[in-house]
């Protein structure tokens, strides 16, 4: 009980979090999802960071990395808005961004998280 609650209240921040930084990055005229691009490759570095930490760095209780990963970084990104955006993409006959979108989410996901790793290994 105590978990789901954690990731209750870590997923209501990020979801919230990630809400407010949408609305500031995707004004109706902006045709790339910069938003949804954003916070993904945040939350990225986040668990990068997190799981970097307690790889190299000290024990996490496990409250912190459910309340962290699973609650707030599960609230924040938003790989459901990102299938969207890129379906809707290739409906409209953009193909281009989509293979930018998607392709740039995807590499630059992954790179997040190792950079993440890699910056608590140095400390």
């Amino acid at each position: 009980m105590k978990e789901l609650l954690l990731v209750f209240v870590g997923g209501g921040c990020g979801s919230a979090l990630r809400y407010f930084i949408g609305k500031q990055m995707n004004p109706n005229s902006v045709s790339f999802p910069w938003g949804t691009f954003t916070v993904n490759l945040i939350g990225s570095l986040i668990i990068g960071l997190v799981f970097g930490w307690i790889l190299h760095k000290s024990k996490v209780s496990n409250d912190t990395v459910v309340l962290v990963v699973a609650g707030f970084c599960g609230g924040f990104t938003t790989f459901s808005a990102f299938a969207h955006e890129s379906l809707t993409f290739l409906k409209s006959g953009q193909t281009s961004l989509f293979v930018t979108y998607v392709t740039s989410s995807i590499f630059l996901g992954l790179l997040f998280v190792w950079f993440g790793y890699i910056v608590i290994k140095q400390l």
